[in-house]
């Protein structure tokens, strides 16, 4: 510091360098008001924003949705074997084939409880039947066959195909367990190769049952024979 700069106070000297900076950098007043600048200008932004937001909604109305329709596709349903059993019995044999199934054929071919049951007709197209065993087609109705006993078993599968058929849907399925002996799975197996309306069938997809149930591709009802005499 000069001697002339020594004989100010120190208050006069603490404004010279406050102006000696000031001249070396001229911009740096501005550069520290800076980003406090920017804040100001997007916070008054923002308020306009909403208020314009708040102009453009005014007098608009919540729309009453309570009579929307429900377009979710249900959920198939899963029936009592014994329910259609007793049915069965109750409507004397309603048109269900019985004397198409032996079950001593289906006796004389046992499978093993792990084993994956497959049969298609031979005119059926090969994508449709890989379709069925990867699970895309989506089945009607499904029925679990346990505790059930062979007869009872046998109503059941009868009366779901007929409920299909009734309905014109082509797939079903079937959950027939895979206990040590196998037993309504080696029946199952045996009529669905018997029936006539039975195009294929295949164990499922491990999602749903596995080797426990079948998915069983039906003819739909406008080419059933009965169908045609019906009309």
């Amino acid at each position: 510091m000069s001697n002339k700069d020594s004989s100010l106070s120190k208050e006069q000297q603490k404004l010279l360098k406050q102006f000696k900076k000031q001249i070396s950098n001229p911009h740096s007043s501005k550069i520290t008001n800076q980003p406090e600048t920017k804040k100001s200008q997007a916070e008054s932004e923002e308020l306009e924003d909403t208020h314009l937001f708040q102009q453009a909604v005014a007098g608009v109305k919540r729309i009453n949705n309570s009579n929307v329709a429900d377009v979710k596709i249900p959920r198939a349903r899963k029936v009592d074997a014994q329910t259609l059993a007793k049915r069965a019995a109750a409507e004397g044999g309603r048109d269900t084939e019985h004397a198409e199934l032996s079950d001593t054929q289906a006796a004389l071919n046992p499978v093993a409880s792990q084993a994956t049951l497959s049969y298609r007709i031979a005119t059926l197209q090969h994508k449709v039947f890989e379709d069925l065993k990867a699970g895309k087609m989506r089945w009607f109705e499904a029925v679990d066959l346990h505790g059930c006993t062979i007869e009872q078993a046998r109503d059941a599968v009868l009366q779901i195909i007929q409920m299909a058929k009734d309905e014109n849907q082509n797939v079903i399925k079937i959950v027939h367990g895979k206990g040590p002996e196998a037993v309504l799975k080696t029946y199952v197996n045996g009529w669905l190769r018997q029936h006539r309306d039975v195009l294929a069938f295949v164990s499922a997809p491990e999602n749903q049952g596995g080797t426990g149930a079948v998915l069983v591709l039906l003819k739909r009802a406008e080419k059933n024979p009965k169908f045609e005499q019906k009309k």
